[in-house]
C-alpha cells in the first residue's frame, strides 16, 4: 500500500508505553528513546497531538519519566496500577488509547500508533475506512503481531535500528 508523507499532513501520535518499554526491556535490555520514536513517527510532517498512556504505581518513582516525556512534547494520560486481592496486576490503556484516536481522527490525517500490541487491528480498519485516515506502525518488529504489522499503511521496524530507538541501561 503507498503511504503518502507531506509536511502538511496532520498527525496524531499515540504510545502505548508498557508495550513498548517491555519490548525494549525484553529485547535489548533497555530503555526506549521516545523522543527519538516521536521524530520517526511525526517524519517533518504537522504533529496535532501526541500522548502516551502511562501507569502510575504505587511508589511513584516514574514521575520524572512523565515530566521527561512532557518536556519533548507528549502529552501523557495516566492511570493507576490496578492490584487486585490475588496479588495480581493490571496497567492496560487499550480501550483509552482507542477512544482518543478514534475522538481525534477527523482533525487527522494520519494516525501513527506506537505499539506492537495485535488488538489495534480493529481500530486501525475503522480508522481507515471510516474515518480516512492514514494509519502506521511503530514498534519493535520482533515483538509485534504480524497481522497488525500487515494492517497498517506503513510499519517501521525499530528492530532494523534499535540503538537509535533505545537508551541503553546502566548496570
Amino acid at each position: 500500500m503507498a503511504v503518502i508523507k507531506h509536511p502538511a499532513q496532520r498527525v496524531g501520535v499515540f504510545i502505548d508505553t508498557q508495550n513498548l518499554y517491555h519490548s525494549a526491556k525484553h529485547l535489548y535490555k533497555a530503555r526506549v528513546n521516545f523522543a527519538k520514536i516521536l521524530e520517526e513517527a511525526v517524519g517533518g510532517r504537522t504533529l496535532v497531538r501526541a500522548i502516551a498512556y502511562v501507569i502510575k504505581t504505587e511508589s511513584g518513582e516514574e514521575s520524572a519519566f512523565f515530566e521527561a516525556l512532557t518536556k519533548i512534547g507528549i502529552e501523557t494520560k495516566v492511570k493507576d496500577l490496578q492490584v487486585f486481592a490475588d496479588g495480581t496486576k493490571k496497567a492496560d490503556w487499550d480501550v483509552g488509547l482507542a477512544i482518543d484516536a478514534v475522538k481525534l481522527a477527523p482533525k487527522l490525517d494520519t494516525v501513527v500508533l506506537a505499539t506492537g500490541d495485535g488488538d489495534f487491528i480493529p481500530l486501525i480498519q475503522y480508522l481507515d475506512m471510516n474515518e480516512g485516515c492514514q494509519v502506521e506502525v511503530i514498534s519493535f518488529g520482533k515483538s509485534s503481531s504480524a497481522k497488525l504489522k500487515e494492517a497498517a499503511h506503513a510499519f517501521t521496524d525499530m528492530c532494523e535500528d534499535p540503538k537509535r530507538y533505545t537508551i541503553a541501561t546502566r548496570s
